[in-house]
């Protein structure tokens, strides 16, 4: 065989001039003369590169191989088309091949002029998700499908990348990320094995437990939130440069280069689910830098603020589990707000020509008598403000002289009638975020244009000026936040209140039974970046059921009790059942519980047809009792003849004393045993099981309005379901532990604040403290009811014991009303949403 030519092929002068031509916007050698391969997709190129003189543009090697891409795949779509595409790729919005491709198809469909908003959604622009996020997605799809081990890891791969919230995540991210939540849930993977027969009696591999790996996940999760990503790339205390640098010198003297930050709410409504992110980044952050977190109520809007508000606001602070380092008022600093005012002076929000207030170039002496008599009370509400005199040729909207101050009449919370003038919030924050020798000015997105005018005022009066940082604000889908709205749901009585558990206020959060640490862990898991965190009601329940699966004690119960008589066991009969309150958790004990003649199980888990596929109880079939010491065979069955109803079931103990064969059941159901003596059942007067309050995930596209959106059936009560008797120690246990941890809390925090009294709500003068009243609430009982759901005790329930001394024997008083509600289920609801 004659040897192989090692001669270079010839390239036509034509070709290799073309080359050179995609080489000029950054494609490699290799990716040019690939792209020259094609007579068509080279022509449309070429185009492209002349058209728009691309090879002066200066494209990184990344765009210019998305350029590429869009000649190969846009030949089909017209030139106005794929220039659109192309200036969606040179400004950054499309982003990968992918991205690309989703783009030359859409308009293939839909020539322009097209729907902006829709294009970027079906072509994935402005999509982020961060690592967090993405791991988030792994762990709960292995949870959710019980996935086994390693072998399952294409599977899962494969499913996740064709869930439509990740269609646009990296394939390479999404692979590696799966891999780590692999390796967090099933330990390393082993080596394969060679071919052969194992050892008979080869010990199985053990998998890690998942209450350990689970806990262990979120925690390493928290702490990397504040060490990597937008958190970890803040400047450190100092680092913000100051027009004068004796002020920065000034502020690290006060704080001792601590990181000082700040939870600024207004105080006129209950905080909301959102809040909560901006709870755990502030306080956070500064206690993961062992710095200083104020509580600051922004009270320059005496119209709209309630003493229920600033109490609330507190208590779910502390409820959360953060302790404010001080608590502090806007109206605190009036006095010097007033004093730098004279410092500073207009435009709109359209974007428009920006018109001069006609007295804006009055003399300085002429401004500070009228603002002495807007001070005075000699204008009405609306008859006269105060500007910032900023720059109104700037660009921004929040440099047209912003306003300062206005006239209003109502009574101070904490000033009573001292001031007939209030600023502003743009006013107002940056410099009481100066006045609080804040380093950190951490807050949502909405805010970007706010930190020119921001830092504009602070150099403006010359005082030390913090850095602003803003983050992505976290929305829950298929709820609403809007004070306005919610009131509407209230005073038209589509819910029970502000803190009904089908809302996400922290205080309806808090009433449903979701524990603190949930939603902290929750919070933790999606992670802090400038994308905004939009969540799937049904992620933020998983995650909730998640922190509940390791930490809830677990009680048999049955919600639509069935009576069961056990035909071979004596009137008398009862045996004592010791069960653990956890299969995984033995630190959380254990209770006793009688098993008798007559027990109650569920209605659900007896059906009059039998099939190869069901596994519960039905005529002539036997069926496990958890925990019991022998399975049950149905025998008999009586019903309501009126209605046909299933009344009673008379069954046998499958316990061998016949002489037969005991039967092996192939499934295990709950129940709970009558016994007066140990007060088993414990009878309950209403379970309240909550579903999603809307029935679509954008209410506000409702028409006429959200309201339309409202499910009338989300709330369900069901009335007589049953508990083991051991709810009474649980249920005391629970609530007097939770009595001395928010005892101790509240010593700990005057003992912090000497200035601060126990018992003062937030409204008062001095500085307040939670007492431990406040973090005491009757849903720090909560269970998980076996195979039904988790569940809470509401605040309309009456259990006297809980109140009594700790000797007291828990049991049902009279006067005692037991009313549950449901945290969430167990498993997502295939119809409505827990």
């Amino acid at each position: 065989m004659p040897p192989k030519s090692t001669a270079t092929p010839t390239i036509p002068p034509e070709t290799a001039a073309q080359i050179e031509l995609f080489k000029s916007i950054g494609l490699t050698q290799s990716k040019a003369a690939e792209a020259a391969k094609s007579a068509k997709s080279a022509a449309v190129l070429r185009g492209l590169i002349e058209a728009h003189g691309l090879a002066r543009k200066g494209l990184d090697d990344k765009q210019a191989g998305l350029v590429a891409a869009l000649a190969v795949q846009g030949g089909k779509i017209g030139d106005e088309e794929r220039a659109y595409v192309l200036g969606a790729v040179l400004d950054g919005r499309l982003k990968s091949v992918d991205q690309v491709n989703a783009a030359t198809k859409y308009l293939e469909a839909c020539p322009l002029p097209l729907d902006e908003k829709d294009f970027d959604k079906q072509c994935g622009v402005g999509f982020s998700i961060t690592a967090e996020e993405l791991y988030a997605w792994a762990t709960d799809h292995i949870k959710s499908n019980a996935i086994t081990g390693w072998a399952n890891l294409g599977a899962v791969i494969g499913s996740l990348k064709n869930t439509p919230e990740l269609r646009w995540a990296s394939p390479l991210e999404l692979k590696n990320t799966v891999e780590r939540a692999f390796v967090d849930t099933f330990g390393a993977k082993e080596p394969a094995k060679p071919k052969g027969k194992e050892p008979k009696n080869a010990p199985k591999a053990k998998t890690s437990d998942s209450t350990a790996s689970t806990s262990t996940s979120v925690s390493t999760s928290a702490k990397a939130i504040f060490d990597e990503g937008f958190l970890g790339k803040l400047h450190k205390p100092g680092e913000n440069l100051q027009v004068r640098p004796e002020l920065r010198d000034a502020h690290l003297a006060a704080t001792g280069g601590l990181v000082y930050t700040r939870f600024p709410p207004e105080p006129n409504g209950f905080l909301h689910i959102g809040h909560s992110k901006a709870i755990f980044v502030n306080f956070g952050y500064a206690a993961h830098h062992g710095g200083r977190c104020y509580l600051r109520y922004d009270d320059t809007n005496p119209e709209a603020e309630e003493a229920r508000y600033f109490e609330s606001i507190l208590e779910m602070v502390r409820w959360l589990g953060y302790e404010p380092w001080k608590i502090t008022y806007s109206s605190d600093y009036f006095d010097q707000l007033y004093e730098l005012a004279i410092h500073a002076h207009r435009g709109g929000d359209d974007g428009g020509a920006r018109t001069a207030c006609e007295h804006r170039a009055r003399p300085v002496s002429e401004s500070l008598q009228e603002f002495e008599n807007m001070k005075n009370g000699k204008y009405k509400p609306g008859e006269t403000i105060l500007r910032m005199k900023q720059d109104l040729e700037d660009g921004n909207p929040q440099m047209w002289d912003l306003i300062a101050y206005r006239v209003l009449l109502t009574p101070h919370h904490r000033t009573g009638d001292k001031w007939k003038i209030y600023p502003t919030y743009d006013f107002t924050h940056c410099l009481v975020d100066s006045f609080e020798n804040i380093s950190h000015s951490l807050c949502t997105t909405e805010f970007i244009a706010s930190r020119v005018s921001y830092e504009w005022l602070c150099d403006a009066v010359e005082v030390y000026k913090p850095r602003q940082s803003e983050y992505g604000r976290l929305n829950i889908q298929g709820s609403v936040m809007s004070k306005r709205k919610i009131l509407a749901l209230v005073t038209e009585g589509y819910v029970l209140d502000w803190d009904d558990p089908r809302l996400y206020t922290l205080i309806a959060l808090r009433r449903r039974g979701v524990p603190p640490g949930a939603i902290i862990s929750f919070v933790s898991s999606l992670g802090v970046s400038t994308a905004p965190s939009n969540i799937q009601l049904a992620r933020f329940d998983q995650s909730v059921r998640q922190y509940l699966e390791n930490t809830a004690p677990r009680l048999l119960m049955v919600l639509r009790p069935l009576k069961v008589t056990i035909e071979n066991l004596p009137e008398d009969f009862v045996l004592m059942v010791e069960k653990p309150l956890h299969p995984k958790d033995p630190e959380l004990g254990t209770t006793t519980i009688p098993f008798t003649r007559t027990v109650y199980i569920e209605a659900d888990d007896f059906r009059l047809q039998d099939s190869p596929d069901y596994f519960r109880l039905a005529p002539g079939k036997t069926v496990g009792l958890f925990q019991a010491p022998y399975p049950i065979t149905c025998t008999l069955y009586k019903s309501d003849p009126a209605t046909g109803a299933i009344t009673e079931l008379i069954c046998k103990l499958e316990d061998g004393k016949d002489g037969e064969a005991v039967k092996k059941p192939k499934a295990f159901i709950q129940w709970v045993a009558e016994h007066q003596p140990s007060g088993s059942p414990v009878r309950v007067d209403e379970t309240r099981i909550f579903h999603r309050l809307f029935k679509s995930d954008n209410p506000l596209s409702a028409v006429p309005d959200f309201k339309a959106d409202v499910d009338p059936n989300s709330l369900e009560v069901v009335k007589g379901a049953m508990i083991e008797s051991g709810f009474w120690a649980l249920a005391k246990r629970a609530y007097t532990g939770t009595k001395k941890e928010g005892a101790e809390r509240t010593k700990r925090a005057l003992a912090e604040n000497p200035g601060a009294s126990e018992g003062e709500g937030a409204h008062h003068g001095d500085t307040p403290v939670a007492t431990s009243e406040q973090l005491l609430g009757k849903e720090c009982v909560r269970f998980q009811g076996l195979r039904v759901a988790y569940f809470a005790l509401d605040k309309d329930a009456r259990v006297a014991c809980l109140e009594e001394g700790d000797d007291v024997v828990p049991g049902r008083r009279y006067g005692d009303y037991i009313v549950l509600n449901r945290i969430v289920s167990l498993k997502e609801d295939s119809g409505k949403a827990a």
